[in-house]
């Protein structure tokens, strides 16, 4: 009875000895949870916190290159002056095409003002000229001339010039005053009507536009835009 009791105590402590020389590893890889997480952990001495809840900061070759890449949103404007009417008309066309789609054009006419002028408008024939200075004269009006030169304005009656648009109205209310209805007032230019064109689109394809109008009016004056309505001038 002894001896049996003696075999199972030394069987235990084998068996204890065993479990522990397993645990520790000397028989092999450890299956317990703790003894993997241990091993998993490789060169942890050599770990180095970069950040603590933010992402780290981009590398400066990084950031350039994104900043690259990034599309440009700057808006440009050039303005093209002294067109004539068919140059102007060029440009818009010009405008229709696709690689241009991103620009807007805005078209301002211009004209040269020498002054204001009331008149009788052009007669159709030199008899109906004759019966309507027939009437101005015996309306009492006798400071007038017949517009001699071909041109829009042939076989018109002046009535009289004026520096100011508020002196030629008055002009024209004492000349209705006694009696002539047919006298109109308007503006006189001294230079044929030109256009204005202001184009705006992306800064990008400014140069692109630019050269491409230059071919097509090599004569046509480019200048930088001024101030959009409502933006305060420099």
């Amino acid at each position: 009875m002894i001896s049996l009791m003696r075999i199972a105590v030394f069987l235990l402590v084998l068996a204890n000895l065993l479990f522990f020389v397993w645990a520790r590893g000397y028989l092999g890889t450890s299956g317990t949870p703790d003894t993997r997480r241990v091993e998993q952990q490789l060169l942890a001495d050599q770990l180095r916190i970069v950040s603590r809840g933010q992402p780290p900061p981009p590398t400066p070759g990084k950031e350039a290159a994104e900043r690259s890449a990034a599309p440009s949103s700057s808006v440009g404007c050039q303005s093209w002056n002294g067109l004539a009417s068919g140059e102007a008309d060029q440009v818009e066309r010009l405008l229709t095409e696709k690689r241009f789609a991103a620009f807007q054009a805005t078209r301002r006419a211009l004209s040269e003002n020498t002054g204001y002028w009331v008149y009788v408008p052009p007669l159709a024939s030199r008899e109906e000229v004759r019966q309507k200075t027939d009437q101005l004269q015996q309306l009492g009006v006798d400071d007038f001339f017949i517009v001699q030169a071909s041109g829009p304005n042939h076989l018109a009656i002046s009535l009289g010039t004026y520096r100011t648009e508020v002196a030629a109205r008055a002009g024209l209310a004492a000349l209705q005053a006694k009696g002539v209805q047919s006298a109109v007032m308007s503006r006189r230019t001294g230079k044929p009507e030109s256009a204005v064109i202001e184009i705006r689109g992306p800064e990008s394809q400014a140069e692109t536009l630019a050269q491409a109008v230059a071919l097509l009016l090599p004569k046509a004056s480019r200048t930088a835009c001024g101030p959009a309505s409502g933006e305060p001038a420099p």
